[in-house]
């Protein structure tokens, strides 16, 4: 059985662990059960599946069950608080917390690299920023950058995409992408970090309305009223639409300089309910 560590969702280490020791021995979710201290059989059983939650303090009773270390126990009761939070801020908090005991004890999370990538917007801006000022200096990239970033930042930033291997050093000493494009990818946690990436890039975008001269930025909208189905062709349309840009983007290797494109399309009105609570 993997390490806790190399989880993110408590829920699928848990039947992970049921998993391990039923094909080992004749263990039960009863017995799985009354060790953690439930008084129902099954009731991690349904954990497992989602139907039910643990508390803080079951949590605690059931990695003590499964016989984690300290530090393990630390890890497994925060992917709970990951699962349970209310909010992304929440979910970020609890994620790093994860990241930050994992790396403690020297293991890697595989989702970590790409949520980091996802949380802060300097780190998609340098990738593409550093391959195109051959032998500049962080300094150098943090006078390039329009949003006002650290000469400090810009090393750190550096540092963590070549750790990512999302840069790499060619034999010159220039920085070279590892490959063309960074996609979100199927990962579970990623969702939140690209949330909070919009966010970033919203805010962004706003400042260069009154920041950068008109010749050099590109602002359009529609307000358009819409059948479910035209949504639905229109979002297809978009993403087809992205598809050509990266084509576009990545046919030259060459960069004078690194844009932001924000797509957004979001409704206006509420007819259908979305808001109102049952």
């Amino acid at each position: 059985m993997k390490d806790v560590l190399e989880y993110t969702d408590y829920r699928r280490y848990i039947a992970d662990y049921y998993a391990d020791r039923k094909a080992k021995s004749a263990f039960t979710w009863q017995e799985f059960a009354k060790v953690a201290g439930f008084t129902s059989p099954v009731y991690l059983k349904y954990v497992s599946d989602g139907k039910f939650n643990l508390s803080d303090e079951a949590a605690k009773r059931v990695a003590a069950a499964m016989h984690l270390a300290d530090y393990e126990q630390e890890y497994f009761c925060m992917m709970v608080k990951f699962d349970h939070a209310k909010n992304d801020a929440e979910k970020k908090e609890a994620f790093n917390g994860m990241l930050a005991i994992a790396g403690d004890h020297k293991a890697k999370i595989l989702e970590g690299d790409s949520f980091r990538y996802f949380s802060d917007w300097k780190n998609s801006v340098i990738r593409e920023l550093a391959p195109s000022m051959h032998g500049a200096k962080p300094l150098a990239m943090a006078h390039a950058c329009l949003p006002k970033v650290s000469a400090a930042e810009v090393s750190d930033t550096l540092k963590f995409l070549v750790s990512a291997d999302l840069l790499r050093k060619d034999e010159n000493g220039n920085y070279v992408q590892t490959d063309m494009t960074v996609t979100t990818g199927p990962m579970e946690v990623t969702p939140v970090a690209v949330r909070g990436l919009h966010r970033q890039m919203g805010e962004i975008a706003l400042d260069t309305i009154e920041g950068v001269p008109q010749e050099k930025r590109n602002f359009s909208g529609l307000t358009l009223g819409l059948t479910q189905g035209a949504y639905d062709e229109i979002v297809q349309e978009i993403a087809e639409f992205r598809k050509r840009i990266i084509a576009i983007a990545t046919r030259e290797s060459a960069t004078d300089e690194v844009y932001r494109m924000n797509i957004q399309f979001f409704p206006m009105t509420d007819k259908q309910g979305l808001n109102k609570k049952g």
